[in-house]
């Protein structure tokens, strides 16, 4: 996890970039806006941002000499959102990183020439790019994951808490992308001998009466599907799950150190250095259209075995022996 005085001194030091960089004569310095759907205070959303300036850092872009970056921390709250998508633009930057699918709309809504970068799961479903190979307008980026891994998630539930025959999937049913998960964990069910029960995961509300009406017995467990709600709402479905005793697995390594039981998919901080790259490349005056889309690199399971404790449930070595990192 990130030290919070590291992002202090990273975000801190920001505020004397302008200062610093009029100081360097015959040197134009670029303007970066980073817009988030996460808080400045969210341990994860910090992470995130820390490792894409520190790339930029790594790229040649040096704090007070050649980058300005503005940073607008839209905390869930679609309304402020837009608001700051639309200050970000006014600012005419070079480029803008996306920090998550659901702000990549308003501000492809309010601009169709200032590049992005952005990290999203279903950006072609979304509208975002024409086509991963050839984005073909004014953004670029990263997926989070291939929707055929969402399988895996039930497979793991079934390897780490064999007895179980129903699950709770939490999917957000106006989201394609996590339908299309939702689809591919019900394609590996019934030859687990799995029984699954969507649960709407728009709001608060529809999880917290959604899970309540389905954990009954020592039988079950939960999966949650990715879309924006995931990431807002994982402190409730955290404390949820361990309050109906539910085993859940998760896509990310965040939900997990949370106190989530154990997670399978890609490093998203290493996406957002990766991004970093990408924005260089843009800086130095290649083209969104002309940047394929990519895929995470780095996968990682993350296995909880406090959580697993509490479960009552004996992690086999074989899921163990799998796991990159585990907390104890």
């Amino acid at each position: 996890m990130m030290k919070r005085r590291d992002f202090i001194t990273i975000v801190g030091g920001a505020a004397a970039w302008p200062v610093a960089a009029r100081a360097q004569l015959g040197e134009r310095t670029r303007r970066i806006g980073i817009l988030t759907q996460g808080a400045a205070s969210d341990p994860e959303t910090a992470a995130r941002v820390t490792a894409f300036v520190q790339g930029l850092q790594e790229a040649g872009w040096s704090v007070g000499r050649n980058a300005r970056i503005e940073y607008r921390w839209g905390t869930g709250d679609s309304a402020l959102i837009r608001k700051y998508a639309t200050e970000l633009i006014a600012l005419s930057p070079d480029v803008i990183l996306a920090a998550g699918g659901a702000v990549m709309r308003p501000l492809l809504d309010a601009t169709s020439t200032v590049p992005i970068v952005f990290d999203a799961l279903d950006p072609v479903a979304a509208g975002f790019v024409e086509s991963l190979a050839r984005p073909g307008g004014n953004a670029t980026g990263f997926t989070q994951f291939e929707f055929s891994l969402s399988g895996k998630w039930l497979e793991l539930l079934k390897q780490i808490a064999p007895r179980i025959t129903r699950v709770a999937v939490l999917r957000d049913p106006t989201n394609a992308a996590s339908m299309a998960q939702f689809s591919s964990i019900q394609a590996v069910a019934s030859p687990l001998g799995v029984e699954l029960f969507p649960v709407d995961l728009r709001n608060p509300g529809a999880i917290e009466r959604g899970i309540g009406a389905f954990a009954r017995g020592v039988n079950d467990g939960l999966i949650l599907t990715q879309s924006p709600p995931s990431d807002l709402n994982r402190n409730l479905i955290i404390t949820l799950a361990a309050r109906h005793k539910l085993p859940a697995v998760y896509a990310f390594r965040y939900f997990v150190t949370a106190g989530g039981l154990i997670s399978y998919g890609p490093d998203r901080v290493d996406v957002y250095r990766r991004a970093a790259g990408y924005v260089d490349r843009i800086l130095k005056g290649e083209k969104p259209a002309d940047l394929p889309v990519q895929a995470p690199t780095k996968y990682e399971t993350v296995i909880n075995l406090k959580t697993a404790k509490t479960l009552g449930l004996d992690v086999p070595s074989i899921v163990l022996g799998r796991a990159d990192e585990v907390i104890e």
